[in-house]
């Protein structure tokens, strides 16, 4: 059963949500349009130019039936920081997160002093704290309505709305062989962006000797042009069946 929820929500320009499209800041949007149909808010996305293009539809789509403004902070793309790096962002070193995400909220919300930033994490992680820092009032709204991952999922299920199935960047290096086979069936074009990175830099995405497959995309793609089956394969579906990750929020 949710909880009462938030008792007064700020009736101003000020109310930012921090929006990736992903299954708790897509409830937390919709939740917060359907208990207080006045509020005043925009959607704060942050792309790192490597997105599937399922979900810039489901961005946009959210934010046009919503009746609100997308802002997108100025920020460097993916591309720009793996060339400014000279190196591929892994677990050791994820630059991309700090230098594509992070900063560019951090200047944004720098420039609206006194906004009021809605962050989607729920009541059943409450171990995790916002990750942008004295910069704006902070409000978690699933948490205050008492809504852990189950609720969410009902929410989305009775409205039908349908999350991406992925909504971090094409080649994370976090993601598993399922995923990049994934990757290399639905989206070759992206898959090969990856390969050429791999090229320029001199790195790979992948951990050598993470496991049996080969740690480069241009040999893990002759893996599966000659079909070697990938054990315990499951076909994820959407967002909502998929591990949390890092960019995700």
């Amino acid at each position: 059963m949710l909880h009462t929820g938030p008792s007064t929500i700020p009736d101003d320009d000020g109310n930012i949500f921090g929006f990736s499209g992903g299954k708790d800041s897509t409830a937390l949007a919709r939740l917060m349009r359907e208990k207080f149909p006045g509020m005043k808010f925009s959607l704060l996305f942050t792309p790192t130019g490597n997105e599937l293009p399922e979900v810039r539809r489901h961005i946009d789509r959210t934010a046009a039936e919503l009746g609100v403004e997308l802002v997108i902070p100025r920020g460097p793309t993916l591309a720009e920081v793996i060339d400014a790096q000279g190196a591929l962002p892994n677990w050791r070193m994820r630059f991309c997160t700090r230098m594509v995400k992070i900063v560019p909220c951090v200047a944004y919300l720098q420039s609206r002093p006194g906004c009021t930033l809605f962050v989607g994490l729920r009541a059943d992680e409450e171990e995790r704290e916002g990750l942008y820092g004295p910069y704006a009032k902070y409000r978690y709204p699933l948490r205050e309505f008492g809504m852990g991952i189950k609720e969410v999922f009902a929410f989305l299920k009775e409205r039908d709305i349908v999350i991406p199935k992925r909504t971090d960047c094409a080649v994370c290096y976090y993601q598993k062989i399922r995923e990049w086979w994934e990757l290399w069936r639905d989206h070759p074009e992206e898959y090969a962006k990856g390969e050429a990175w791999e090229e320029q830099t001199g790195h790979t995405f992948r951990s050598p000797g993470r496991d049996t497959w080969p740690a480069a995309l241009k040999d893990l793609r002759k893996e599966f042009e000659r079909g070697r089956k990938i054990r315990g394969l499951k076909v994820i579906r959407n967002e909502a069946e998929a591990p949390c990750r890092v960019c995700r929020l």
